[in-house]
């Protein structure tokens, strides 16, 4: 051993051939390389081990048709439907697409919709840029922060004129509901058909990440409109 290889206490050559520093070279890039790809294994089962994010609140329900029974006058008990009604009829989701004007809103506040848009003729959009232009068949999530997801459905489109409901008291959109010469002519077995099935309507109870669902279900929500109407289809006063 030389002088070098005593004061390290080497037990090996120091000087080795060319094959041997060749060798050890690549011994030494694949020791790094492997103790970077553990570095960020355990980085990874770090951050797994974190958890799932917060559950979301849960959504708003609403009371059985069952419940109002105890109401025996059955205006009252119609009136008392119609206001559990409401909580859909005046969410969010369902004001956004029923606007004062031919122009949809959008989020919980009801702020105009952005890119601007109108209804159109047809209301699914002015021509040359429909609503099926951004809204497709579903649901699309995003990478933002501010918007999380697109909403999206086969039929996409802004209610009639005819149905028009922010800016009314629940009376006037229970007014409004019953009166074929202000909601499109519909009978209400047709506006029953349309509040518990209609595919669009079922939208508001699956809005997409980032939005609060309507009130219950499409199926309860349905079961309070035919209580409603079987009761006589009275109205609140306000």
């Amino acid at each position: 051993m030389d002088r070098l290889q005593r004061n390290q206490g080497l037990t090996w050559p120091l000087r080795l051939g060319k094959r041997e520093n060749n060798a050890m070279r690549l011994a030494t890039v694949m020791l790094a390389a492997g103790l970077t790809l553990a570095g960020g294994a355990v980085i990874a089962m770090t951050q797994g081990a974190a958890g799932p994010a917060p559950a979301a609140p849960p959504a708003e329900g609403l009371k059985t048709v069952a419940s109002f029974q105890s109401i025996k006058d059955p205006a009252a008990r119609s009136v008392a439907l119609f206001t559990e009604a409401g909580k859909v009829i005046q969410s969010p989701r369902c004001l956004n697409c029923h606007p004062a004007t031919r122009a949809p809103t959008q989020g919980d506040d009801l702020h105009p919709h952005n890119p601007p848009m109108v209804a159109g003729q047809s209301g699914h959009g002015p021509t040359g840029m429909p609503c099926l232009s951004c809204h497709g068949p579903a649901n699309v999530k995003t990478f933002g922060e501010q918007v999380k997801s697109i909403p999206g459905d086969p039929h996409w489109a802004l209610a009639p004129a005819e149905m028009a409901w922010q800016g009314k008291s629940l009376a006037q959109i229970c007014a409004q509901l019953k009166d074929p010469a202000r909601n499109g002519g519909k009978t209400l077995a047709q506006i029953h058909e349309h509040m518990a099935r209609d595919h669009l309507v079922g939208w508001g109870w699956n809005p997409g990440e980032g939005r609060k669902p309507a009130p219950g279900t499409q199926g309860q929500f349905g079961e309070i409109i035919k209580a409603w109407i079987d009761t006589g289809a009275k109205c609140p006063k306000a």
